[in-house]
């Protein structure tokens, strides 16, 4: 596949997918829609959409699972789908739970650039990995919790923020978690397969908590009906596995780069909707951007593996 659509097309697409798909989740969690139940249902929709594309790629049920037969291909698989899946399933949580407690108009955009702190975050994490960070990172990290303050603190309050914060903030981690976890784990197998997999992970793990601590309703899975095919189809199927076929062998600085655009586009498909967000959460949104900007143009010197 040619490298130039990979690490840029692929990653825009993703930025533009996950940057709408905010003001989507935000109304199923204004609908009364649990956590557990919206990532089981995304996840759902996201295996039978991938399963098609994995069947029509291999113009078969008994091509695919001959491709899938191999089993040194079959372990790294399984691998692969088992770890990706547990982090994504903990962002995925931690992100809606974030938006079903915000009260107000601003929820999808604060959401969307507190989650864009993961450019930042990996680096950073990448130490335990044995990789060194630049002094430019250090300071990325004090300009992102500056944003932060601009963007959850408010004005005349104490330094406690929120707690959609907090769970917002968790989300973070766990993405930066999930972009080592496929930059480590994704090369050796199919990107759709992979995509597959991990989403079929997500919907084993929400599958208990949904039905046993939310009780889903039908009346509100049918009200979300349309922002669930999105976020299955599109926000979960098709971007995951975009930015999957981005990481592989490819050099991850210019694809991380490229989605965080997915908080710009955040913000301003809320801003479409009808949110607003005031000046100094506006200077905070800009002050996190651009520490997720600078934070991926390290001065000559190339992302190395150990």
């Amino acid at each position: 596949m040619n490298k130039f659509l990979r690490q840029t097309v692929f990653p825009v697409m993703a930025a533009l997918i996950w940057g709408v798909a905010f003001s989507f989740q935000a109304r199923c969690a204004a609908a009364g829609m649990g956590p557990f139940t919206f990532g089981f249902l995304r996840a759902a929709v996201s295996c039978l959409s991938l399963l098609v594309i994995a069947l029509v790629r291999a113009k078969g049920a008994k091509t695919l699972l001959s491709q899938l037969a191999a089993s040194s291909y079959h372990k790294n698989l399984l691998a692969a789908g088992a770890v990706c899946g547990a982090i994504l399933f903990a962002a995925t949580f931690l992100q809606q739970a974030a938006l079903s407690d915000t009260t107000g108009g601003t929820a999808s955009g604060k959401v969307g650039f507190i989650t864009a702190l993961y450019i930042v975050l990996v680096p950073v994490l990448g130490l335990f990995f044995k990789r060194k960070a630049s002094p430019l990172i250090w300071l990325c990290m004090l300009l992102a919790a500056v944003g932060m303050y601009f963007l959850c603190v408010k004005p005349g309050t104490s330094l406690a923020v929120s707690r959609y914060d907090l769970l917002a903030l968790g989300c973070s981690i766990m993405f930066a978690f999930h972009i080592l976890a496929v930059d480590r784990l994704a090369p050796p197998v199919d990107g759709v397969h992979l995509s597959f997999l991990q989403f079929f992970v997500i919907m084993l793990l929400s599958a208990v908590p949904a039905f046993t601590l939310e009780a889903p309703s039908t009346e509100v899975a049918l009200r979300c009906l349309w922002e669930i095919l999105y976020m299955g189809a599109l926000s979960g199927g098709v971007a995951y596995t975009l930015q999957i076929l981005a990481q592989q062998n490819t050099n991850p600085t210019i694809v991380s780069l490229l989605f965080s655009l997915e908080s710009v586009f955040a913000v301003l498909t809320g801003v479409l909707f009808g949110e607003r967000m005031t000046g100094r959460e506006y200077l905070g949104c800009g002050v996190v951007l651009a520490a997720v900007v600078l934070s991926q143009i390290p001065p000559g010197r190339k992302y190395e593996k150990t």
